[in-house]
C-alpha cells in the first residue's frame, strides 16, 4: 500500500487564526482509494526551515501533498523553498503564464500593471516543474519529484489533489488489500494486553495489533463511557489471509481472562 506525505504551510494555521480543514480531507480522500496518509507536518511560513524540511522529503522517495505559500505576497515562501531544496532555479513556466494573463486580460487588468506583474510570480517554479491545474481560478500549482503543491485555499486544494490522485495514482487504488478488526475492553489496563499483543504479532506474521486507551465520560448522545481500551488487530496485503485466525485466537485468549468484551461500543 502506498503512503502519501502531508506538508501543511501557513502561520495563520499554526497561530490560530485559521483552522486547517486539510488533515481530515486527506486522510478521507485517500483511505476512500485505497491509499494512505503516512506522515503530517504543520510549517511556518519560514523558507530555511521549509527548504530544509522539503530536502529531507524529496530524499525520502515517497509522495508528498503541499498546500499553501505558492503565492505571490513576501510571506509566501513554498516557490523558492522548494527551488533550494532542490538547488534548482525558479523559472518562469510559460503555460502558467499564459493562464495567468488570460485571467488578469479578464479582470481588466494591463499585462504592465504593477498587479498583473506580481501576479506572474506565481508562474514561476523549480525548474523542471509540472503544472497541476486549478479549476478554480486557473492559477496552476505544481509538481516536481512526487511532490504536489497547491494553494492553501481548501476550495482550490482539495480539486487540484483528486486530479492529482487520478491523473498519477488510479492504478493504485485498491491495489492492497486491508482488514482491520477491534473490540472494546472495559476497566482493562494495558499491561495486561501486552503479551497477548506480543504473541499475535510473533504467531502470525504481518498482523500488527493496537491498543487505544480512553480514559471514559460521556459520548456524544449522552450515554457514560467507561474507561476502556480499544483493541484491534489489522493487516495488509498477504497478511489479511491470517487475519481472521488471529482474531479468533485474540478473542479466545481474552475470553479465557475473564475480560469483557464489547463488541459493538455505545455511540
Amino acid at each position: 500500500m502506498i503512503d502519501f506525505n502531508l506538508m501543511i504551510i501557513g502561520d495563520e494555521i499554526l497561530h490560530g487564526s485559521r483552522s486547517d480543514k486539510h488533515f481530515a480531507f486527506f486522510k478521507q480522500l485517500l483511505e476512500s482509494r485505497g491509499l494512505r496518509l503516512g506522515q503530517v507536518q504543520y510549517l511556518p511560513d519560514n523558507r530555511a526551515l521549509l527548504a530544509k524540511q522539503l530536502r529531507r522529503s524529496f530524499s525520502d522517495g515517497l509522495p508528498a501533498f503541499i498546500t499553501g505559500g505558492i503565492g505571490a505576497t513576501p510571506d509566501d515562501h513554498t516557490r523558492q523553498a522548494a527551488a533550494d531544496a532542490l538547488d534548482v532555479p525558479l523559472v518562469r513556466h510559460p503555460e502558467a503564464a499564459a493562464l495567468i494573463n488570460s485571467l488578469s486580460a479578464g479582470q481588466g487588468s494591463s499585462p504592465g500593471s504593477p498587479e498583473h506583474q506580481r501576479r506572474l510570480q506565481m508562474a514561476d517554479f523549480p525548474a523542471g516543474s509540472v503544472l497541476i491545474p486549478n479549476s478554480y481560478n486557473s492559477v496552476a500549482g505544481f509538481s516536481i519529484r512526487s511532490h504536489y503543491f497547491m494553494p492553501g485555499f481548501p476550495v482550490m486544494a482539495h480539486p487540484m489533489a483528486e486530479w492529482v490522485l487520478h491523473t498519477y495514482y488510479a492504478d493504485r487504488f485498491h491495489s492492497v488489500r486491508s482488514g482491520q478488526r477491534s473490540v472494546w475492553l472495559p476497566h482493562m489496563p494495558e499491561s495486561r494486553i501486552a503479551p497477548l499483543m506480543d504473541y499475535l504479532e510473533t504467531e502470525y506474521p504481518g498482523i500488527h495489533t493496537f491498543s487505544l486507551p480512553n480514559l471514559g465520560g460521556c459520548s456524544s448522545n449522552g450515554n457514560t463511557v467507561p474507561p476502556h481500551i480499544e483493541f484491534g488487530i489489522k493487516a495488509a496485503g498477504n497478511a489479511c489471509a491470517l487475519i481472521d485466525a488471529a482474531w479468533a485466537d485474540a478473542l479466545k485468549q481474552l475470553a479465557a481472562t475473564g475480560a469483557q468484551i464489547v463488541r459493538h461500543p455505545p455511540e
